[in-house]
């Protein structure tokens, strides 16, 4: 008997839905759970509260994305409702996939206009495959384009396709308009609050089996780390109870088995987090006191401990060099600059997000990090930057595995909306990127919906071109879609670099008379050192620029003739562009208080010449 049959057989409680709210990215899944905990009493009358209270990272908070998985309950009718927002980028699924694990349950968020996107379809397969149930929710059916009737038509589709039970296919949908807090069943039918919505969570959903007999079993999903308690482990009880202070066994990945005693117990209550004496089989509860507990071991009954399966995630699929800062200026804005600690918080963070690995190379000052995606890397490098550390990282490259004796690469599902007027440009764009597009939709209002198969490598430095091209109107989005054969050379960036050769100030008058030979990156005033890419060349060869020069000075030309330099604006490169543009023999140094692209060999001298060949394979 399988685990989900086995589980339906358990007596259930009925005090209690454990949920998972998931969905692609931007489709309201934060505002939602906002507005649930408004409306459950959660915040005091008048009490002022930011929106999106669950995004609580700043890196969350600036790019209006989930990144990590958040834990709440809300309370309606006497019903615990336990609520897991989940991240809807593909490259944080490793958080989707521990989340589904501690639920019964999952509410699948979409938007009534634009419809299952990518992750939706990643999500929405995880939770299929585990057996559970889902109540459909459309959301933003207050915009003027949307097509929930369409829509739903799409999604018993998308469902058919993922192999759902008929079970699962017969699923209650609710349409809301989470910004104004409201859920209707009939959209006929006007809508004044949620109630509808947690109606037919508690109706639909089947609350967590119950044994309150069995041996012990928990299994650490997630880490918190607190101030006081030290290391947390956040995950569902399975079977039995967790009593605070009580003593354990821990069953370890490499099947061990250690003593261990819980010194607190913590569950949620809105946004809070509140300590417990007990948990019973079904929470979704905080457990303190075990230092060295990693994510997918299980604490078990003392006298009869019985390990879980492990958490199985996706391989990763993108690889990443994050060495030691070795530019001129390496330690004046950074605090944590050795490898030593460099080493010790990539391997922290390889030890709390699983779907991360780090791996050492030959040198000692450089690591090799592989995660799912560009974003996840990126995020990564921005919250290693802000807590003071200076790095240099290289041009992401795909992750290819090896098969019967060939070569095998990720592949990528993209799909792609723009206006009719583009299709043409989209298919030439990925057309040299060995994409197959699979199908063409209309969806009225002159868009058009494409999808391709995509080697993953082909879509690295990408989403720029593409935007530019598409003058920011198109909207791409990708899923990992499996390995296949190697599909040949890829065309890259052609165009190479303006590179400063001499340290020192850029100046105004150097700038102007470089500017007709490339886009700049720097600004007039922008300190610069010797091998620093300050631009990109209009042809296919790096150039040594002096950004420092100066008019000179004489009775012929004074200073106050001088003619007017006017400056076309400069490209400012953010993290994402920088590792999207370097190229093998280029680097991004990431500092606290700036960002710069420089060649891997600073000194001029010592760098090859000869034009760039443009291909990757």
């Amino acid at each position: 008997m399988s685990a989900p049959e086995r589980r339906l057989e358990l007596p259930r409680r009925t005090d209690v839905r454990n949920i998972a709210i998931i969905a692609h990215v931007d489709h309201g899944k934060t505002t939602l759970v906002d507005g649930m905990l408004r409306q459950t009493g959660i915040f005091r009358a008048g009490e002022q509260v930011a929106d999106r209270v669950l995004d609580s990272f700043a890196l969350e908070r600036e790019r209006g994305i989930t990144i990590l998985a958040k834990n709440t309950t809300v309370v309606w009718n006497g019903v615990h409702v336990k609520i897991v927002d989940t991240p809807g980028h593909a490259d944080f699924g490793g958080e989707v996939e521990r989340t589904l694990a501690m639920v019964d349950g999952v509410l699948l968020l979409v938007d009534a206009s634009e419809g299952p996107l990518p992750q939706t379809r990643f999500v929405l397969a995880k939770a299929l495959e585990l057996g559970l149930p889902p109540v459909v929710c459309l959301n933003k059916i207050d915009r003027a384009d949307a097509r929930p009737a369409a829509v739903l038509d799409e999604l018993y589709g998308l469902f058919i396709d993922l192999g759902a039970s008929e079970g699962q296919l017969d699923f209650p949908v609710v349409y809301t308009n989470a910004r104004a807090g409201t859920a209707v069943r009939d959209l006929a039918v006007p809508g004044t609050d949620l109630s509808p919505l947690f109606e037919t969570i508690v109706a639909a959903l089947p609350g967590p089996p119950h044994e309150p007999e069995a041996p012990t079993r928990f299994q650490a999903n997630n880490l918190g780390y607190d101030d006081y308690v030290g290391r947390l482990a956040i995950g569902r009880v399975v079977a039995g109870e967790l009593v605070a202070g009580a003593q354990y066994a821990l069953c370890r990945l490499d099947g061990s088995v250690v003593p261990c005693k819980l010194t607190r117990l913590y569950g949620w209550l809105g946004l809070k987090r509140v300590e417990l004496e007990r948990a019973l089989a079904g929470d979704i509860v905080a457990v303190a006191g075990i230092e060295d507990i990693h994510i997918g071991e299980t604490i078990a009954d003392r006298e009869r401990p019985a390990a879980l399966p492990p958490i199985r995630i996706d391989e990763p699929t993108i690889a990443m060099l994050f060495g030691v800062n070795t530019s001129p200026w390496a330690g004046r804005s950074g605090s944590r600059v050795t490898s030593r600690v460099v080493r010790e918080r990539l391997l922290q963070e390889g030890r709390r997000n699983v779907s991360l690995r780090v791996e050492e190379t030959d040198s000692a000052d450089t690591f090799r990090v592989l995660g799912r995606g560009e974003l996840q890397l990126a995020i990564l490098i921005e919250t290693m930057r802000r807590e003071g550390f200076e790095l240099q990282v290289s041009k992401p490259a795909v992750v290819v595995r090896e098969r019967d004796g060939s070569i095998e690469e990720p592949m990528e599902l993209v799909l792609v909306d723009v206006p009719e007027d583009y299709v043409g440009i989209v298919t030439q764009l990925l057309g040299v990127r060995r994409a197959v597009m699979g199908r063409m939709e209309h969806l009225g209002g002159g868009r058009v919906r494409l999808e391709y198969t995509v080697p993953s490598r082909g879509l690295i430095g990408f989403r720029s071109h593409f935007l530019t091209d598409t003058r920011g109107t198109g909207t791409l989005n990708a899923l990992f879609n499996g390995y296949k054969p190697w599909q040949g050379p890829i065309p890259t960036r052609t165009n190479g670099a303006m590179v400063a050769d001499r340290e020192g100030v850029a100046t105004p008058y150097a700038l102007f008379h470089l500017q007709e030979r490339g886009a700049l990156f720097v600004p007039a005033g922008t300190p610069v050192y010797e091998g620093m890419v300050v631009g990109e060349y209009s042809r296919d060869a790096d150039l040594d620029v002096n950004v420092c020069r100066e008019k000179k000075l004489s009775n012929m030309r004074a200073s106050g003739h001088d003619e007017a330099v006017r400056l076309v604006p400069h490209h400012t490169m953010d993290l994402e562009d920088g590792l999207e543009w370097i190229d093998e023999d280029e680097l991004v140094e990431v500092t606290p208080d700036a960002i710069r692209i420089r060649k891997r060999e600073l000194r001029q001298a010592l760098r090859p010449r000869g034009p760039r060949t443009g291909r990757i394979g």
